[in-house]
């Protein structure tokens, strides 16, 4: 399986990954947060690219075997979809949160076929809401959805109940949890600012720096 604390450091390295817990983001919820998380960094740096992609595949080459289509989310999913379907010699399609508003108001691109084995391929999983849409998108299409492949998750309860209430599956590259544990290891938080890092994740829609 996947090395997450190698993708944790490959996240880090490249500052795909912000922590500061003194003066936090705000998410599109609203929500404040010690972290920031941009994926989309790590396309501009080809060996730490390769790397991703590589273990991406691993992991859908081990964890669901049977994948017969890739579906990359956007915006964020599609440049990792398309290239793990490259290097795993899968079709590939990518979902748009709502179809288009002109030409033929395609939600879904590409070509597919009802019953197809469909792994959605996302770049990070925070609730768990919009890479479940995308699920119920391509389920009513016909596909089989048989997982999700995120590179980052924050581990929140939340996302797994979603999941398991769903009956969908989902694995990620590396996780919040392990992160945080690196980010110790390396003294880029103090002891102190993990235990404001891991009191967020318990409740983050009403956590506070103060």
């Amino acid at each position: 399986m996947t090395n997450e604390k190698a993708v944790a450091e490959k996240l880090l390295q490249i500052n795909a990954i912000k922590l500061n817990p003194q003066q936090p983001f705000t998410w599109a919820s609203g929500w404040k947060s010690p972290i920031y998380c941009d994926n989309r960094k790590v396309l501009s740096f080809p060996f730490i690219r390769d790397f991703i992609k590589s273990e991406m595949c691993n992991v859908i080459f081990e964890r669901y075997p049977d994948a017969e289509l890739l579906a990359g989310v956007a915006t964020a999913g599609i440049a990792w979809g398309a290239m793990a379907a490259d290097q795993l010699k899968l079709p590939y399609i990518y979902v748009r949160s709502k179809p288009k508003e002109h030409g033929m108001g395609n939600q879904i691109e590409g070509y597919y076929e009802a019953g197809q084995k469909t792994v959605v391929i996302e770049d990070l999983i925070s609730t768990g809401k919009s890479s479940l849409e995308i699920c119920e998108v391509l389920r009513k299409q016909g596909l089989e959805v048989i997982g999700v492949v995120s590179i980052f998750n924050y581990g929140f309860d939340v996302a797994k109940e979603a999941f398991e209430k769903a009956g969908f599956t989902f694995t990620s590259l590396t996780n919040y949890e392990t992160l945080i544990s690196l980010a110790l290891e390396k003294n880029i938080v103090s002891a102190d600012q993990e235990n404001i890092l891991l009191k967020w994740r318990v409740d983050p829609a009403n956590w506070n720096v103060n």
